[in-house]
Order: structure tokens, then sequence, then C-alpha cells
């Protein structure tokens, strides 16, 4: 059999890292071509030694000078965002995941699928920036994305070969975070350390401030609307915090179908880099009787207005998604600095918001000005 060929962009974070433990486990199937990494320069060195990838990248040009004497010339190293977009739009790889933070995932997303890469996108800022681009590009090239976020892989599993005719409603689930039982008035005095502590999936940083907020919710909406290609009014929120049951989708006729799993990231990113295949897995099975009940609760706008925020930018549509991606990106940023308490985060998000003038972009450039002046915006109210 042969290998199929991988290249992950973002190697050394959460999601990079549980993929190479996957790859690991499978030699025969798999072959790492490239590693893209952001700072981290010692876990990278890490696995380019053991995984042997042709190139890597690296964003400071000085430990990727670093990186390529420690590498005795045996590895191709670039750096920078120009060294990140050439990995990542590489010939050498069948399929690209994509599992960077943020906004910075955007021009080598583009960059994979126009050298005709199939994705497993685990970075949804993207795809909320530029969805309508990003699913036009793909179409054309009869590429594939295969979403790695548990909630996204849940729904790509559901809708399966089901026509969108029948298809009523796409409920994505949310844990609460950290804050689920706290009144709104508790969360004036929220620390960072209070707000990265999920209580069902371990992540990176600014994620899981966004899932204490409940923007990652927000995000996810956006982003399943132009994945699933549905109307914004078929897709809805609820609040589940075993974080077992990752989506449901409700049919025409009433009847109602759900993807359940235990919380293991594990498992939608094999299933992302096996597809179109499922193979036998050694990862923890749901054990239903020992659960014995599933809690489901209707999401409270009031005490998450960040979810309010992601409705009213899904219904609108045009660039104001990528307006409220930005601002939260640059308050998520302030408040981990201490420069802004908790709820200023979505406060910040909320002014861009009503003060930008929504168009519907015809090109990147509309979507990445609306992007840098967003930025501009939150940063002038966060002090940053």
């Amino acid at each position: 059999m042969q290998k199929k060929r991988i290249t992950i962009l973002g190697s050394t974070g959460s999601i990079g890292r549980q993929a190479l433990a996957v790859i690991a486990g499978f030699p025969e199937r798999f072959q790492v071509a490239g590693l893209a990494a952001g700072k981290n320069l010692a876990l990278l060195k890490e696995q380019a030694r053991r995984f042997r990838p042709e190139m890597v990248s690296i964003l400071d040009p000085a430990r990727a000078r670093e990186l390529e004497k420690s590498l005795f010339g045996k590895v191709k190293v670039m750096a920078g965002e120009q060294g990140l977009n050439e990995l990542a739009g590489s010939s050498h790889a069948e399929l690209v995941l994509s599992a960077l933070a943020g906004s910075a995932g955007l021009s080598p997303l583009l960059k994979a699928i126009d050298a005709g890469r199939n994705v497993a996108l685990a970075n949804k800022e993207p795809m909320v920036m530029a969805g309508k681009l990003i699913v036009s590009r793909a179409r054309k090239k009869r590429l594939s994305i295969i979403p790695v976020d548990s909630e996204h892989s849940a729904v790509f599993q559901l809708l399966a070969r089901r026509p969108r005719a029948e298809i009523r409603k796409v409920i994505l689930s949310a844990s609460g975070g950290p804050f689920l039982r706290q009144k709104p008035a508790e969360l004036e005095f929220a620390t960072a350390s209070q707000a990265l502590r999920h209580p069902t999936w371990k992540m990176g940083r600014k994620i899981s401030v966004d899932s204490a907020t409940l923007m990652n919710k927000a995000l996810e909406l956006v982003e399943a609307r132009w994945l699933f290609e549905l109307k914004p009014d078929r897709l809805d929120v609820i609040i589940h915090p075993q974080s077992i049951v990752h989506s449901l989708v409700e049919m025409t006729d009433g009847a109602m179908f759900a993807h359940l799993s235990v919380p293991d990231m594990r498992i939608p990113i094999a299933f992302a880099l096996f597809f179109p295949q499922r193979p036998e897995l050694e990862f923890p099975s749901l054990d239903l009787a020992k659960i014995s009940s599933l809690e489901f609760e209707r999401a409270d706008l009031k005490k998450f207005p960040a979810l309010k925020l992601g409705f009213a930018a899904l219904k609108a549509g045009g660039t104001l998604p990528a307006v409220m991606n930005a601002a939260n990106e640059t308050a998520v940023a302030a408040f981990l600095a201490g420069k802004i308490g908790f709820q200023q985060i979505v406060k910040t998000v909320a002014k861009v918001m009503a003060e930008h003038e929504n168009i519907e972009p015809e090109n990147l450039d509309q979507v990445l000005e609306a992007d840098r002046s967003a930025r501009r915006r939150a940063g002038e109210l966060t002090g940053g």
C-alpha cells in the first residue's frame, strides 16, 4: 500500500502534536512530507528528526538558521510567511492538515488549495473570513476539505450522501466552557487562568478563551455555513456540558441523527487523515451505560453575548464575519496580556462590528482590508 504523504501546518500545537501521534502509530500508512511551526524551535527540531520530512518551516528567520544547522542540511528549511506558503503549496503532499492558530492560516490554506492539495481543516478562522472564496476554489479543483473540529467532523459524517433538501437543521453542541454555571456579574473579575481551564477539552490558549466566551461557537456557525453550504436559518447551537454529542442533524420529517464519541480529538483527527477509509483504531469507546444520561440546555444569549454576535454575523454575511474574527483575535490577545478584563472581549467585538460598514466582498483584498481595519479599531479600544 502506498503511503499517504501529509504536511502539517502548526505541527507543534495541540492538534499538530496529536496528529503526529496518530501518524506515528501507522508508519506503514503515512509519511510526513512537511512540518510548519510558529515559535517552538525545540519541539519542531525534535519532530523533524523523528519524522524526517522533506521540508520544515518556522516563522523566525534566526530560528530557521539554527534549525538548518541542527538538521545538518538533511531537510529543506524555510522561514517566515513566504516559507509557510511555499510549504503549504508543495506538490509533495497529498493532504495538508491546517492546524494553525487564527487568521494566519488563510494564506497558506489558499496556497494549498491552489496547488491542488486536499485539506484537513482544523483552523476555523480562514473559513470565517473568506469561506465563500475558499469553497469556490476547492470546488473548481474538485478537492476535499475535511473538517477536523469535533463538531464539524460530526456534521461532515452525518450529512454524508444526504440531500440538502432533506435537512431541516444542523445543531452544533457547545460545552458551555468553564463559566457555564457562573452568573454574568461574576464574570467581571474572571482571570485568564480561569478562562483557560476548559472542563472537557485540552486546547491552545486562544481557542480556550474563545470557548469560555462561546466565541468559538460563533465562529463555528459561520464556518459550518460555508463548509456544508447551508442557509443561515438552518444552523443552531445547543449547550451540552458533557461534550459527548458533538453535533445533531434534524431531518425534514422530524427525525434527528446525532454523532457521539468520547471527547478525544484523536478521533476526528484520525478520521480526516484516513478519509475516505475508517480503519480499526484503539481509541476509547463510549460506554453509554456508564454515562447513564446526557444533558442539554438552550444557550443563554444574555450570559454569552458572543453567540448572539455569531448569529448576527451568520445572517448578515459579507465582511462582517471577518470583522468579528479580527476584533476577537485582537481582544483575546489583549485579555491574555492583562490589558482588558474578560467581559471586555465581547464588548470590544460588538463595538467594532456595530461600527463596520458591511459589504459583500468581490475579492480577497476586500476581506483583508476589513480584517486590517477591524484589528486597528479593536487595538484602539483595548489599548494595543
